[in-house]
C-alpha cells in the first residue's frame, strides 16, 4: 500500500477518535476502547475474507469448512453479523448499539479465547456518533490489508499513548523499536516471555518474524506475559487475538509476582519496562531465585528488571530489552550487579538510540541483548556496543523512527559479529557496503566495537556504548537544538526533582534531632 493512501486512511480514523472526543461524554481513556473494538472488527472481516476462498475451495457439502480450518490458517472465524460490513448495511431503524454488541458477543462464542475482553456497551454512545464511527470504519476491509491493516491497529495504540501522556506509553512500545529487538534476538520457534507486555506488541512482531521467514508462528512461538495494569491485559489479548496467536497473559505485579515461574523457562525475554521505578518493598523480594546477583541498595528497580530477565532465560536463551541509558554506568551495588553480569559471559550486544523514539519520554535509551548460548563460543568473552544514535527517520520535530532499511543494518550489524548471514530484503545494501565493504565484521569508528571483558573492566564495568565507540562524525546541521535543549531540560528537570526531595528528607531528619 503506497504511503500517501495509509496517510489517508489513519488520518480518517484519527476523525473518528476526534468524533468521540467531541460528541460524547467519554474521556480519552474510554473512548479508546469502542474506537479499538470497531478497529478489531474491521481487521477480522479484512483477515477471515482474505483467506475464506482458499479455505472454502477445499471444503463440500459433506464437509463444510469450521472454525478450525481458519485458524489452522492464524485467523479468527468472523460470523456473519459480527462483520462490519453487515452492521453497515442495517437499516436505519435498527438499534445500532445492541446490533455492535451482539457482533462482539458472537465472535467471542466463535472464538472462546476472546471470552470477556472485546469492549461492550456501544449501546451508552449516542446514535448519531455510532453511526458516523460504522461510515467512517466501512470502507476499511477494502481499502486496508496484511501488515497494512496491522500497521493501523499499531498507529491507533500509538495515538492513544500520546494523547493518554505518561499512562498511555505503558501499553505501546514504537514500531521500529520492537521490530529492531525482534531482528536482533530471532525468535524462529520457541517459549517467548514478556514480564511487562503491555499491548503485546513484542509477541506480535515475534509472529511477523516467524512468516517472514515462512513458517507459521501459531505452531513455532508459545506466548507469555505478565502486565501490571488491568485495563490494558484485554488490549494484548485482542492484539494477540488478530494475529492469530493465543498467549498465556496474566495480570500480576512482575517485581512480587512471578505466575509463569519464569526462572531457567524461555527460550526469548523481551521487554519495555517501566525505568527507573523507587518504592518497591525490597524486603518482599529475599531469597528470591529471580534476582540472582543480589538486589540493589538504590532505591530504583531498573536492575530488578534486568537479572529478571537474565533468570528467565534457558541455557540457550537470548533476552532482548529497552533500558534507561543511566542503568549502563550506575555505580555502587548496581555496578557489582552489572560485574556479575558481565562476567556470566550473557551479556552479547548493546545499542546506543537516540531521543524522541518514544511518545512518552524524550530522553535516549539503550537496547540491552543477552545470549546465554554464547557461553562457550569465541564470543563468550565479548560485547559487541553499536552507537545508533545518529542513524534515525525524523517524523518531525518532536518524533524520530528506523526505516526499514536502517533497522535490517543494524541487525546486519549483530549477524556479521555472530557470524551469520547477512539479510538484505529491506534494502540495506548500499549501507553494508559503505560499512563493511568486505562483507565480514570490522569494528568502526563512531558506530561499533567489539570489546573484550578485561576492556569493560577497565572502563568501570560500564556498558555504555559511546565509550567504546567513539564519538561518531555528525554534520552540524543535522542538529535538531530545540530537541537537544528540551532533552537537557528534561534531564535538569529530573535532576531538580529529585534534589527537592533530597532536601526534603534531609530538611526533616534535621528537625527530627532538633525537637529531640
Amino acid at each position: 500500500m503506497r504511503t500517501t493512501d495509509l496517510a489517508k486512511v489513519r488520518a480518517t480514523l484519527w476523525a473518528a477518535a476526534d468524533e468521540l472526543r467531541a460528541n460524547s461524554k467519554l474521556t480519552p481513556v474510554q473512548y479508546r476502547d469502542p474506537v479499538l473494538g470497531l478497529v478489531f472488527l474491521a481487521y477480522a472481516e479484512n483477515r477471515f475474507e482474505g483467506i475464506r476462498a482458499e479455505v472454502e475451495s477445499r471444503a463440500s457439502a459433506r464437509n463444510p469448512a469450521t472454525v478450525a480450518d481458519y485458524k489452522a490458517k492464524s485467523v479468527l472465524y468472523v460470523p456473519d453479523e459480527s462483520r462490519l460490513s453487515y452492521l453497515v448495511g442495517l437499516p436505519e431503524g435498527d438499534d445500532i448499539g445492541k446490533a455492535v454488541d451482539d457482533a462482539i458477543k458472537a465472535i467471542e462464542a466463535t472464538n472462546p479465547e476472546l471470552k470477556d475482553i472485546l469492549p461492550r456497551g456501544y449501546q451508552k454512545l449516542e446514535r448519531p456518533t455510532l453511526i458516523e464511527l460504522l461510515r467512517l470504519f466501512a470502507p476499511l476491509p477494502t481499502q486496508l490489508e496484511g501488515d497494512a491493516f496491522g500497521f493501523i491497529y499499531e498507529d491507533f495504540l500509538s495515538n492513544f499513548a500520546a494523547q493518554e501522556g505518561k499512562g498511555g506509553g505503558e501499553y505501546f512500545t514504537p514500531y521500529s523499536i520492537v521490530r529492531l529487538i525482534v531482528e536482533i534476538l530471532e525468535p524462529f520457534q520457541g517459549r517467548v516471555f514478556d514480564p511487562a507486555c503491555g499491548s503485546g506488541g513484542m509477541f506480535v512482531q515475534c509472529a511477523k518474524f516467524v512468516e517472514r521467514h515462512h513458517d507459521n508462528p501459531t505452531r513455532k512461538l508459545s506466548v507469555f506475559g505478565t502486565e501490571k495494569t488491568e485495563d490494558t491485559v484485554p488490549l494484548a489479548k485482542m492484539n494477540l487475538a488478530l494475529h492469530g496467536l493465543s498467549g498465556d497473559i496474566r495480570q500480576a505485579n512482575s517485581y512480587y509476582e512471578d505466575p509463569h515461574r519464569a526462572v531457567g523457562a524461555f527460550d526469548y525475554v523481551m521487554a519495555n519496562p517501566p525505568f527507573n521505578v523507587d518504592k518497591i518493598k525490597k524486603e518482599q523480594l529475599a531469597g528470591d531465585k529471580r534476582f540472582p546477583f543480589g538486589l540493589p541498595k538504590a532505591d530504583n528497580g531498573n536492575y530488578l528488571w534486568i537479572q529478571q530477565f537474565y533468570a528467565a532465560l534457558a541455557p540457550t536463551g537470548r533476552a532482548g530489552f529497552v533500558m534507561a541509558n543511566s542503568a549502563g554506568d550506575a555505580g555502587h551495588s548496581e555496578k557489582e550487579i552489572r560485574k556479575q553480569l558481565v562476567e556470566s559471559g550473557a551479556v552479547d550486544v548493546m545499542i546506543a538510540i537516540g531521543s524522541n523514539f518514544f511518545y512518552t519520554v524524550t530522553l535516549p535509551v539503550t537496547l540491552w541483548f543477552l545470549d546465554k548460548a554464547k557461553l562457550g563460543t569465541p564470543r563468550e568473552d565479548t560485547v559487541l556496543f553499536i552507537d545508533a544514535r545518529h542513524i534515525y527517520n525524523q517524523i518531525d520535530r518532536a518524533h524520530r523512527d528506523f526505516m526499514p532499511e536502517q533497522i535490517e543494518f543494524l541487525a546486519n550489524i549483530v549477524r556479521l559479529y555472530r557470524g551469520e548471514d547477512v539479510e538484505t530484503v529491506g534494502g540495506s545494501e548500499a549501507l553494508l557496503a559503505k560499512n563493511f565493504p568486505d562483507g565480514q565484521y570490522a569494528d568502526v569508528a563512531g558506530l561499533c566495537k567489539v570489546a573484550k571483558r578485561a576492556e569493560i573492566e577497565a572502563q568501570g564495568w560500564s556498558l555504555n556504548p559511546g565509550r567504546y565507540t567513539g564519538s561518531a562524525v555528525v554534520d552540524e546541521d543535522d542538529e535538531d537544538f530545540a530537541v537537544k535543549l528540551e532533552e537537557l531540560y528534561e534531564e535538569f528537570t529530573l535532576l531538580s526533582n529529585e534534589a527537592d526531595a533530597l532536601r526534603a528528607k534531609v530538611d526533616a531528619a534535621v528537625q527530627g534531632i532538633l525537637d529531640a
